[in-house]
Parts: C-alpha cells; structure tokens; sequence
C-alpha cells in the first residue's frame, strides 16, 4: 500500500465515520473514533454489498457512500446490541 492510498483510506474512513456519526447519534465520535467506525464500515460494506448484489460505482465519492452505509449498519447493530 502506497503512502497516497494509505492517506486516500484514512481521509474516507474519517469521512463516513462522522456521516454515520451525524446519522446515528447526531454527533461525531472525534477523530479516532470517526476513523476506527468509517473502516470498520467500509469492512462491512465491502463483504456484504458483493454478496447483495450492490454497486455503487467506482471513485472516492462511492467508497465514502458504501463506507458510510456500512458504518450505519455497524452503529444500528451496536445500538441493538447494547439494548439487549
């Protein structure tokens, strides 16, 4: 992984980490916090959209959108979690 592609990874996962944030909460989880869920959500899209048959194209824009919906399942499955 090049230096560019690690930047371009860390800059879209603090992006959909504080948009699933503003979704789910109505706030941001600060920065490292913000990273560690857009990843985590770009995990869970990246494994679950191939198997549903979802594509929302190429490009930072789409990687930013799937990251995000992945991340709002993740805080969505933690919320139901934490209820139980």
């Amino acid at each position: 992984m090049t230096t560019e592609s690690l930047i371009i990874f860390v800059i879209v996962g603090v992006v959909a980490g504080w948009l699933a944030g503003q979704v789910m909460r109505g706030g941001g989880f600060g920065l490292f916090g913000d990273l560690i869920v857009g990843v985590v959500g770009a995990v869970i899209a990246g494994l679950l959209f191939p198997m549903l048959g979802v594509s929302l194209g190429s490009g930072i824009v789409a990687a930013i959108i799937s990251s995000a919906i992945g991340a709002i399942i993740l805080l969505a499955v933690v919320r139901l979690v934490r209820r139980a």
